[in-house]
């Protein structure tokens, strides 16, 4: 499958459905271990994409990649802006001209993202974060995975941080007191995954 940005609004709408339908629950689980804001802060850069969702459609895939994490950067403010920030201005970097990608292709343009994730994080998989999912979805794209299964690698990655212990962040705080509750950027990075997904499986 090649891809062109004329995707990315389609892929927009897709997650942003996908977050509201679960901002509830994703809410709860950073009053638990956070500042209950992630929500929030995530449809805050989700709204910026919208408004500018056709004009990032018409771009190459460098500078729509670049366009969206100066959107996130700019719009969502927070640790969450600056990290995914990071990883889309990575990304982009990484895909230097680059007019349409293959799966292989940004199977390694995604781990040069989320390599500078946790370089920008200082964090790794195993401490409760979102790289949980991400590392995973990451590592197994690069081995060639199907399609169909990158949404359940997203969902193993999030549900293992349960029974982690928070090292990052302030659910680190928390110490022996964060283990049992699933991280929520584990769990919004998860639902963002398979939102995307579900969009590639309808357009083959």
């Amino acid at each position: 499958m090649s891809l062109t940005p004329k995707i990315l609004p389609l892929l927009i709408d897709s997650i942003t459905t996908s977050i509201e339908q679960n901002a509830e629950e994703v809410t709860t689980l950073d009053q638990v271990l956070g500042d209950g804001d992630h929500v929030t802060n995530l449809q805050r850069g989700l709204d910026g994409l919208n408004q500018q969702a056709s004009e990032i459609a018409k771009l190459e895939w460098p500078a729509a990649i670049q366009k969206i994490g100066m959107i996130l950067l700019s719009t969502m403010g927070g640790a969450s802006g600056s990290l995914f920030g990071t990883l889309f201005i990575s990304m982009s970097k990484a895909m230097a001209g680059k007019t349409e990608l293959s799966q292989q292709q940004f199977a390694e343009v995604f781990m040069q993202g989320v390599e500078a994730v946790k370089k920008r994080g200082k964090a790794d998989a195993g401490e409760k974060t979102m790289l949980d999912t991400l590392i995973p979805v990451a590592e197994k794209m690069l081995e060639g995975v199907e399609l169909n299964d990158i949404c359940q690698i997203a969902i193993a990655g999030m549900e293992s941080t349960e029974n982690m212990k928070a090292t990052k962040g302030r659910a680190s705080y928390l110490e022996e007191k964060s283990i049992g509750h699933i991280d929520a950027g584990a769990r919004t990075s998860q639902l963002m995954i398979c939102a995307i997904v579900d969009v590639l499986n309808s357009e083959k």
